[in-house]
């Protein structure tokens, strides 16, 4: 059943500060980036906004910069320019591997770095038609009164998914946020709410401007398990970063995406030595990454299915990066 796109009004601001006072004095407004997801949710009725804001024009948004104190990629830079950016897959190769494998290639070509961090949660009762929504008595997320996920819980847990966040979050970036009276940073990790119904701590009014990472340090890679090879949404999607100290002590830093309504950033006190056992060090970590995370049941795919999978995923990747 098709469904229809709604009317609404299209501005088209040509600088940050244009674009940050639309969305102050406009009611019923979202942003919009690439659109890749907000269009989706614009025929199913998730998104009631009468005005979007298209931050397509704004170039302050799309370069990539190599700054004193490490990189800086705007919001509006496109996932397909991470992925083929050669300073990025040499030095953060975590950061282009999930941009690879984010949705297919043309979504990628218009799908922006700031719109896969302020991803929506998602959900198998909110990611449906409204007449499907409806015959269920809407959710906690929209309009309804329990979460179906977790009916004796006060929150909603729609899982967030977006891959480019964990990524990120293990090589240390910072997420540069703009509003009519402030320009802030703060630590990626930092930007999450746990709650699939209020994820992210963006006020509104307020745009994600770039992410700023620190300079290159660490190895490290990313790997998701999805339903399908390609397009779907990660049901555990894990980053890893490996630094390895001149006494030979090796650290590992974990960030998981699918699992909660909000990033897990893991960093184990423990380091792997040279006498340590590996195979029980690595034990030890798949349990602690089964401990952070806590799937539930937001897709149809068995919830301790996923668990199971960051953990092995974690250990996987882990090994390969020593």
């Amino acid at each position: 059943m098709t469904e229809a796109l709604p009317q609404f009004q299209l501005l088209a601001p040509t600088t940050l500060a244009e674009a940050v006072a639309a969305l102050n004095e406009t009611p019923d407004v979202a942003v919009s980036a690439g659109g890749t997801d907000l269009v989706v949710q614009l025929r199913r009725g998730l998104c009631e906004a009468t005005t979007l804001v298209d931050l397509g024009n704004v170039a302050a948004l799309k370069t990539i910069e190599a700054t004193e104190t490490g990189l800086s990629i705007g919001a509006g830079v496109t996932l397909a320019e991470i992925e083929n950016n050669a300073e990025i897959s040499r030095d953060y190769p975590a950061v282009a591997k999930a941009a690879a494998v984010i949705a297919g290639p043309t979504h990628r070509t218009v799908a922006t770095l700031g719109g896969n961090l302020c991803l929506d949660t998602r959900c198998v009762y909110y990611n449906q038609s409204h007449w499907w929504r409806k015959s269920n008595d809407f959710c906690l997320k929209y309009k309804g009164e329990i979460c179906h996920v977790a009916p004796n819980g006060n929150r909603c847990r729609a899982a967030f998914t977006g891959d480019l966040a964990p990524a990120l979050m293990v090589h240390g970036a910072e997420i540069e946020i703009v509003g009519s009276d402030c320009r802030r940073r703060m630590r990626l990790a930092d930007f999450y709410h746990e709650d699939g119904a209020d994820h992210l701590k963006l006020a509104a009014g307020e745009i994600v401007a770039a992410v700023h990472l620190p300079p290159p340090g660490p190895a490290s890679d990313y790997e998701k398990i999805r339903v399908r090879g390609s397009i779907d949404f990660p049901l555990a999607g894990v980053a890893v970063a490996c630094s390895k100290s001149a006494d030979g002590a090796v650290r590992f830093t974990v960030a998981i995406t699918g699992t909660n309504s909000m990033p897990i950033l893991i960093e184990p006190e423990e380091a792997l030595g040279g006498e340590s056992d590996r195979e029980a060090y690595f034990t030890a970590l798949g349990k602690q990454v089964q401990k952070a995370v806590s799937p539930q049941r937001t897709t149809t795919i068995a919830p301790h299915y996923r668990r199971l999978s960051a953990a092995a995923l974690t250990i996987r990747i882990a090994k390969a990066l020593l």
